[in-house]
């Protein structure tokens, strides 16, 4: 067994033991029927990482308090680092990507084409021109119909590759087909999902407090090595503390959730208010003993009550206490 856990195990084995041997003495001690013996308990959260790694930094300290949101431990995250940039990276070229297909072709590719066009709109210019003067010079009767039409025909051909050249650079501003525009966008969400994976992995190595309660026992030591889901440090917050008393048969029916019930303790400055919130309805014998009708009186049943987390803070597991109805 690792150090760690035997410590722990160590110390719940104390506080179950001396609960136990405590209740044991005062099942000997006559009290009242508004009058129990119980003891403290608490339901512990284990704060641990989804992911292994060397514990580079323990921030908090067996004992303390802690805000919600508190940094609690840092694990080494040298790896994550790298993968986070990579997915930034990939990110970023998805996107410059996309922004490319829509953009249609390359300003230098469309000057090309515009450079084409003029060359055939003065072509075409020239070519309107010497039909006109062919045309003059035909009905004077200067030339003959074949130059005439030679000319009408070239002048049509300009005029045809300026309205080509005209439709080439209209296309080029175009983005490229829609499919690929899909496609692109594809990858781009593919990209932004693993940089979210990426930030998620790196948070999990810089361990925050959800709530707000005690730091109860740290299971490692900064430079140790920690598995993944492996716990760290146990804490308990001020709602999950808890008492728990027994009360025999007779008095079962006089008591629901939700009463409200008085704690009192040795060394308590004043009582605490605590409120029923569970009712076993299994009975125990304690100790054990052979059922019969004269035996009957001696059924527990375990009651649990908590009280405000305000309240709850002056409490400690294991302590004994005295539960009153009011």
């Amino acid at each position: 067994m690792p150090p760690s856990l035997a410590r722990r195990f160590l110390r719940s084995s104390t506080l179950v033991l001396a609960a136990l041997g405590y209740l044991a003495l005062a099942a000997c001690t006559p009290s009242n029927d508004n009058d129990w013996q119980g003891y403290v308990e608490g339901e512990y959260v284990y704060i641990a990482s989804s992911q292994a790694g060397r514990l580079d930094r323990l921030s908090v300290l067996r004992g303390q308090q802690v805000a919600s949101g508190a940094p609690l431990f840092m694990l080494e995250s040298g790896d994550e680092t790298a993968a986070q940039r990579q997915a930034q990276r990939q990110l970023s070229a998805a996107e410059a990507q996309l922004a490319d297909i829509k953009s249609g072709k390359r300003p230098q590719e469309q000057e090309i084409t515009r450079a084409q066009l003029a060359q055939a709109q003065t072509t075409a210019t020239k070519a309107a021109l010497q039909l006109s003067r062919d045309q003059i010079q035909f009905q004077a009767g200067g030339i003959a119909k074949q130059q005439l039409d030679d000319s009408r025909a070239a002048a049509e051909t300009a005029a045809a590759q300026v309205r080509q050249w005209q439709s080439q650079l209209a296309v080029d501003r175009l983005p490229n087909r829609e499919a690929q525009v899909r496609a692109q966008q594809a990858q781009v969400a593919a990209a932004q999902a693993v940089l979210e994976q990426a930030d998620w992995k790196l948070a999990q190595k810089n361990v925050t407090a959800t709530r707000s309660g005690l730091v109860f026992d740290t299971m490692y030591r900064e430079g140790e090595w920690v598995a993944a889901g492996s716990p760290v440090l146990r804490m308990l917050p001020p709602e999950n503390v808890k008492i728990r008393f027994f009360v025999p048969e007779t008095v079962l029916g006089r008591l629901q959730v939700n009463q409200a019930v008085t704690l009192g303790c040795d060394g308590c400055q004043a009582n605490v208010a605590a409120h029923i919130s569970y009712i076993s309805t299994e009975s125990e014998y304690n100790p054990p003993i052979i059922y019969s009708n004269q035996s009957r009186a001696k059924l527990v049943y375990m009651i649990e009550a908590r009280p405000a987390p305000a309240d709850a803070l002056k409490l400690h597991p294991g302590q004994p206490l005295e539960v009153r109805l009011p």
